[in-house]
């Protein structure tokens, strides 16, 4: 068996990093037209399957299981199909009003029975941590949080920008721990924000405390009057643009001696990564950073610390909101998705069906989340 070391290696055989050859290259056009059509079937499948082609999830996941790990240890250029992917773009974030209306502004009804709405753990779109024991999707979405707390090293007292605040599941969550700690949320999505309003005039929500701010909007039009002593992000930079100015400006609201915490879907192989279906039907302009790129974009912001969180804990979760939102058909089927529901369920049931999947593929270690701890450069 090859170590993961020598797998890397392989793996610069269709990988477009600066090792690579240089862009214009045989060798670099080459690779770029076998991604394209291999991005061509691959949505030509996805097309299908979501107007009605009959295929066992049993079968789809078998068939992912015996390509993808050939994919990921040999081939992973091909899994960038479009060269935006591999480097960073001009812009910091793209595609934002697309994402919002396919994927954050859907029916809240829905996204409540998939993901789950509980007294602290409200929806939260991103993974739950399986590792200490968690016996359900609400569980294992509190040892995630708590391991936010230890790794940002969290105190009471800290004021705190959760940028991209999504439903506010962790800001609830740790100002109920800490009954002194203060905390901003940053969010472009105004259902999202409208929910949390809600929340913020409910005596039982945490987010009614008067400890917790809303702003909505994007990273760039946000002005604050003061400085942060921490800030963390979950799931956010996937579909952000360009790391470095994105830095630049959390680099300018953290006080001197303050701590960036970004929690992000990663992928362990020379380059980043997308998928054509995702990036039509689900998250526009959404890209897996590779684990190194966040700590080479170190000029505003430096890593201190990484740590890379096993797939396996994305496939449970990913795996439990398949099964919610199949358990959910009759509550959900009647809302307005702006399209006919066959065809959303469809394309949502191949969409956890084949992230579920391929963040198992060679047990986790290849595609998974990445955690970095940063300060001031």
């Amino acid at each position: 068996m090859t170590s993961f070391k020598e797998r890397t290696t392989l793996n610069e055989t269709l990988s477009l990093t600066k090792k690579s050859p240089a862009k214009g290259s045989f060798s670099y056009r080459t690779t770029r037209a076998i991604s394209r059509i291999f991005n061509a079937a691959q949505m030509g499948f996805a097309e299908a399957y979501i107007n009605g082609l009959e295929i066992p999830d049993s079968v789809m996941r078998s068939a992912m299981k015996a390509s993808m790990p050939l994919f990921f240890r040999y081939f992973p250029g091909l899994l960038a199909p479009y060269e935006w992917v591999l480097t960073e773009s001009d812009r910091t974030a793209e595609g934002s009003k697309d994402l919002m209306k396919l994927q954050y502004d859907l029916p809240q009804t829905m996204l409540n029975q998939m993901l789950g709405n509980w007294e602290l753990i409200y929806p939260k779109y991103s993974t739950g941590f399986w590792e200490r024991g968690a016996k359900d999707l609400e569980e294992s979405q509190m040892h995630m949080i708590d391991q936010i707390i230890e790794r940002l090293d969290i105190k009471d007292g800290d004021n705190i920008l959760d940028f991209g605040c999504g439903w506010g599941c962790v800001p609830n969550y740790i100002l109920s721990k800490f009954p002194n700690v203060r905390f901003t949320g940053l969010n472009l999505s105004h259902r999202q924000c409208e929910f949390m309003r809600d929340k913020m005039s409910d005596p039982n929500s945490h987010l009614s405390s008067g400890r917790f701010a809303l702003y909505e909007g994007d990273l760039n039009e946000a002005k604050f009057d003061e400085s942060f002593d921490k800030v963390l992000t979950v799931g956010v930079f996937c579909h952000v643009g360009n790391l470095t100015r994105a830095f630049q400006k959390l680099a300018s609201i953290i006080k001197d001696d303050g701590k960036v915490f970004i929690h992000i879907i990663t992928v362990r192989t020379p380059n980043n990564m997308s998928s054509g279906f995702t990036h039509k039907y689900i998250f526009p302009h959404g890209r897996y950073w590779n684990y190194d790129a966040v700590p080479e974009c170190d000029h505003d912001l430096k890593t201190v610390q990484r740590w890379y969180m096993n797939g396996m804990n994305y496939h449970k979760t990913l795996t439990a909101w398949l099964e919610r939102f199949d358990a959910s058909q009759a509550q959900v089927k009647d809302l307005d998705y702006g399209m006919d529901y066959a065809k959303f369920r469809r394309m949502w049931r191949l969409y956890l069906l084949l992230l579920g999947t391929i963040f198992s593929t060679c047990d986790g270690e290849y595609n998974g989340n990445g955690q970095f701890l940063l300060t001031k450069a």
